[in-house]
């Protein structure tokens, strides 16, 4: 007997998409118009139509696009299906669009004007592909780059405004993939487009030859950390570093023990528009002495235990909270609640109930006490993610940083 569609999509996460893709495009089409049948099933007809959609179901696909009360899945999955009709330019453009505020759909407007050749989207498409979050940035990367096959990169390029940093950033982009050198856009203000622009530096020789010249420190030391990125040698950056009289950012009242457990955990990855001075500091500085996370944790444990506070065992901070990871991990102590962190990344430890019998009893096991004066300083020009911000951190969090 022959399979139905049903039989071959009977739950979410289980679907034949060989078999799919060999059913007949109709009876696709029709399912995916059909919105009693769940969104999940719908969504995996409308992949099985790539390529064959029924021109006589076309009008019926559009209407599920255009419904702003169906599922935003299927809607985005039929706008890359649909990125060849030029019939639903009009209603892509219209002013409504704002105002869909489904999951995704935004970004699927502005890629399928991008596929369609709206010239008109290409400011917009600029903005995403200057987003932190990659998949959004595909998205505006893929749109401008339709645009520019079809009309030419100086056409996009036209459309773009140099006063605004995405559109320098997508500018740096295009130049770069005509084959153009972009060195010079080290030397942007905006951090963001300056990281970007190295990133696209392949030539080791024409690098070390811009050194010499470059018009701001913080363009040499992109131009270091370029450098770095292609060649993988610490000496010579090392020997830059020196030469340019190891500039850093400096953060008041946060002490050397401090910025080197900072630096060697965050500098390196720290996020795209962070100053220069933090990536190029984490690979020239002398990293912290080595030492034994596990070793700490006994010694903590001792310590509480000879207070009489009676801890508990050690967990990790990803086991305290169900989920994720950190650089801290958790002693719970007592008869209540109470508990206290023990930094990953260092001697420290820090209780948010501020308890004095802890504090003294790990203060006298060589910990270092981490209490709101200090915990607060913020680290500047260190941009760290954390639950959906790239914004300078503070120390307690850093020293005991969790994600989900």
């Amino acid at each position: 007997m022959p399979k139905t569609i049903k039989m071959l999509s009977p739950e979410a996460g289980r679907t034949d998409t060989a078999g799919l893709r060999g059913y007949d495009a109709d009876a696709l089409a029709k399912c995916v118009a059909d919105a009693a049948q769940p969104w999940w099933r719908r969504r995996a007809c409308v992949e099985a139509l790539a390529g064959r959609v029924p021109e006589r179901r076309v009008a019926d696909l559009i209407a599920r696009v255009q419904d702003t009360g169906d599922v935003s899945e299927v809607r985005i999955a039929l706008l890359k299906l649909l990125a060849d009709r030029p019939e639903l330019l009009p209603w892509l453009r219209h002013e409504d669009r704002h105002q869909d505020s489904s999951y995704g759909m935004a970004e699927a407007v502005l890629g399928a004007r991008g596929a369609l050749g709206d010239l008109t989207a290409a400011g917009a498409l600029s903005a995403l592909a200057f987003g932190p979050w990659r998949h959004r940035r595909e998205i505006g990367e893929a749109g401008l780059d339709r645009l520019a096959a079809r009309y030419g990169a100086e056409a996009v390029l036209a459309e773009l405004d140099e006063g605004r940093p995405e559109d320098r950033s997508s500018g740096v982009r295009m130049r770069h993939h005509v084959g153009e050198d972009v060195t010079d856009a080290l030397a942007d203000p905006d951090r963001t487009v300056a990281y970007r622009a190295q990133e696209f530096l392949t030539d080791p020789e024409r690098l070390r030859g811009y050194l010499a010249g470059a018009p701001t420190g913080e363009a040499k030391l992109w131009a270091v950390y370029a450098l770095y990125r292609m060649t993988d040698d610490v000496a010579e950056t090392r020997r830059l570093y020196e030469e340019s009289g190891r500039p850093r950012v400096e953060v008041t009242g946060l002490d050397e023990e401090l910025r080197a457990a900072i630096v060697h955990e965050y500098g390196q990855w720290c996020e795209e528009r962070s100053d220069p001075r933090w990536r190029i500091e984490a690979l020239c500085a002398e990293r912290p002495p080595a030492s034994d996370p596990a070793e700490r944790l006994l010694r903590a444990t001792a310590a509480l235990t000879a207070a009489g506070l009676a801890p508990k065992p050690p967990v990790s901070c990803g086991d305290a909270n169900q989920q994720g990871d950190g650089t801290y991990d958790v002693i719970g102590y007592g008869e209540g609640d109470g508990e206290v962190w023990i930094s990953t990344l260092g001697r420290f430890a820090a209780d948010w109930n501020e308890d004095p019998d802890v504090r003294r009893a790990l203060e006298s096991a060589g910990f270092r006490w981490i209490d709101d004066a200090v915990g607060s300083i913020r680290v500047t020009g260190l941009g760290v993610y954390y639950f959906g911000s790239r914004d300078p951190l503070d120390v307690r969090t850093l020293l005991f940083y969790w994600q989900d």
